[in-house]
């Protein structure tokens, strides 16, 4: 067994994300009892996202620890599961405030996710062209950016005031919060501009952010609306 060297940043990062995600699962477990009915399978879903990042953090953590280098299978399984998770959370809070959208918004929401992934994938794994990979793992993230800023599943928000302004900050994580990712994809993967170490600094930082603050949000929607109901 070999330990957490002293001056591992990269290591230390991953050891504090792994951490807040059990964290975060607790909390979001915890609080799903205490809201509506209508919303603990968004409060489930949320801390399944975390319980899941948080078992794959364990073992992208000793992965980095004993190979210094980038456990690109733990990380994409990790995506692969959480992932269409937080995209079905869209959908699952607009039935939950009776929002009229359809199975088809569901759909072009988990295709969009799929494609962004699986090409994603291909290219960090050298299993296709890099470049090739990135832009059709981009045509993805387009669809899901489209689907949530105007398709059918933003419509159906703007129709409804009580989520208008938490599905606005959703989106806003998935256009600039997950911008991190593609961004990192380019420098390390297209130019060569970015070591390992640094280039998993930052997508830890960025699933800190995204499955972390992005469950967060949708506590505060589900703990107001059942603060109100309650009144």
């Amino acid at each position: 067994m070999q330990f957490l060297a002293e001056g591992d940043l990269v290591g230390v990062s991953f050891w504090i994300v792994s951490v807040a995600m059990i964290a975060s699962t607790v909390f979001f477990l915890y609080e799903g009892l205490r809201v509506k009915s209508e919303w603990r399978l968004s409060m489930l879903v949320a801390g399944l996202v975390t319980l899941v990042a948080a078992v794959h953090y364990d073992y992208m953590r000793d992965y980095w620890v004993l190979e210094q280098s980038t456990p690109i299978v733990y990380r994409y399984i990790d995506w692969l599961i959480t992932v269409p998770l937080l995209m079905i959370e869209f959908f699952i809070i607009l039935k939950a405030v009776g929002a009229n959208v359809g199975n088809g918004s569901f759909l072009r929401l988990l295709v969009g996710t799929l494609v962004m992934l699986i090409f994603g994938y291909l290219g960090e794994a050298a299993v296709m062209n890099a470049t090739i990979a990135f832009w059709i793992g981009m045509v993805g993230w387009a669809v899901i950016i489209y689907e949530i800023f105007a398709g059918e599943a933003s419509k159906a928000a703007a129709a409804t005031e009580s989520v208008k302004s938490a599905f606005g900050y959703m989106r806003l994580i998935v256009l600039v919060g997950w911008a991190i990712y593609p961004i990192g994809y380019v420098l390390g993967y297209m130019m060569g501009g970015v070591d390992e170490g640094s280039l998993n600094m930052v997508y830890n930082l960025a699933d800190f952010v995204n499955k972390i603050l992005f469950g967060l949000i949708i506590w505060n929607l589900a703990y107001n609306d059942s603060s109100e109901s309650s009144h």
